[in-house]
């Protein structure tokens, strides 16, 4: 897929590039951030580069990742960064979303604008038909923003989820396009028993 920018009111959404570096650098040192999301930990100056350089580019270009730099406009300081993540599932693509928050700029409403924001592409432009959020039971910051988003918990996940060295237990929520007053492109039927 093309890279593309989505604006809010008060953000502007870009894909990640090599002028990022320092900022992504600098923000993954939050422990919170190393602690709840993937990064490497220790996080290295050479996995900001990568990850700027490489691992954004490749997958937008293989469409199997879109990860976009949150900034407060299009000039203001890196605030967030929310990524949509493609998986194969029993032969249909997935979307899982993720994101994480630079610490002085928690508290703001500026990650579940971001959220939103994404979501609503990720429904019109990549046709999901689900968006699925999974964080570590421990993390009650990344689930009071994906509630605030509009998600909808549906469960505990035991061992759902790999952290440095162990499984972990999830909580896992779902999106769907209508959600948020998007029309699917399969229609969905709620299950008479549930």
């Amino acid at each position: 897929m093309e890279p593309t920018t989505l604006t809010t009111d008060r953000l502007v959404l870009r894909p990640f590039a090599p002028s990022d570096e320092d900022e992504v650098y600098a923000a993954a040192q939050d422990p919170d951030i190393q602690r709840f999301t993937l990064v490497p930990s220790p996080y290295e100056r050479e996995h900001a580069r990568t990850f700027v350089n490489e691992l954004v580019p490749t997958g937008w270009r293989e469409d199997t990742a879109y990860s976009f730099a949150v900034r407060l406009g299009a000039e203001g300081p890196l605030v967030a960064a929310v990524g949509v993540h493609v998986h194969e599932v029993f032969g249909n693509r997935a979307y899982e979303i993720g994101y994480w928050a630079t610490k002085e700029h928690r508290g703001n409403g500026y990650m579940a604008e971001a959220v939103r924001a994404v979501a609503g592409w990720a429904f019109t432009e990549l046709g999901a038909a689900r968006l699925e959020w999974r964080a570590d039971v421990d993390n009650p910051g990344s689930w009071a923003v994906a509630r605030k988003a509009g998600f909808q918990l549906e469960g505990t996940l035991r061992a759902g989820m790999q952290g440095r060295d162990t499984m972990l237990d999830c909580r896992i929520a779902g999106l769907l396009p209508t959600d948020l007053g998007l029309p699917s492109r399969v229609p969905y039927v709620p299950s008479a028993s549930a």
